[in-house]
Parts: structure tokens; C-alpha cells; sequence
């Protein structure tokens, strides 16, 4: 019983060491930024790592009305590359994150309720 508790204890410290590295990931993440990039490179997407667009810049050779189904597919294109790359980045992030902490405590104490 008294290794339960203990179990729970660490299970506590650790949710709250979670919490606070889950907040340093978000202001992280809000720092970040990445491009994406399609028609090489002809239009790029700048987003943050909260998946909002920052800006988008279009090389003057697309602005025709000749090209405007173009460069719509291209800025659509550009977008999702940018959110690729956020979503990656986030993931690695993320991973380090949990990598970083130890589930064995859980994992025991969740293995003691059950038998």
C-alpha cells in the first residue's frame, strides 16, 4: 500500500514537471517559425509553430491574370508545406518532451490497481 502511495506521489511530480515543460513547449513553438515553399520557391508561406500563417510572398513573374489558377495552387501548396513542417517540428519537440520523462512509476502503479 505505502508503494502505492509513493507511486502516486512520483506520478504527481511528474504531471506537474509535464505541465510546466508542456508550457515552455508552447511558448517554444509560438517562437517558431518555418517556411514552405512550392513552384520552386515562387511563392513561400511563413507559419508559427501554432500553425498560423505569418505571411506569404509571391515572386512578381506570377502575377498575371494568365496565372492566377497557378499561383492559387502553388499558394495552396506552399501552405501545406509550411504545415508539414510545423507538424514535424512539433512531433520532435514533443517526443523530447515525453522522452524525457519516466512512465515506469505510472506503468507500476497502474499494474498495482489492477491486481
Amino acid at each position: 500500500m505505502f508503494k502505492g502511495l509513493a507511486n502516486l506521489a512520483q506520478i504527481m511530480k511528474q504531471a506537474q514537471d509535464a505541465q510546466s515543460r508542456m508550457g515552455e513547449l508552447k511558448e517554444r513553438l509560438g517562437r517558431l517559425t518555418v517556411e514552405g515553399a512550392a513552384g520552386g520557391g515562387l511563392v513561400k508561406v511563413e507559419m508559427n509553430g501554432h500553425q498560423e500563417v505569418l505571411g506569404c510572398r509571391v515572386d512578381e513573374s506570377l502575377l498575371r491574370p494568365a496565372d492566377r489558377e497557378m499561383l492559387e495552387d502553388l499558394v495552396v501548396a506552399a501552405t501545406n508545406d509550411a504545415l508539414r513542417k510545423v507538424k514535424e517540428t512539433a512531433a520532435g519537440e514533443f517526443s523530447q518532451l515525453a522522452g524525457g520523462m519516466d512512465l515506469g512509476a505510472m506503468k507500476d502503479m497502474l499494474g498495482g490497481l489492477g491486481g
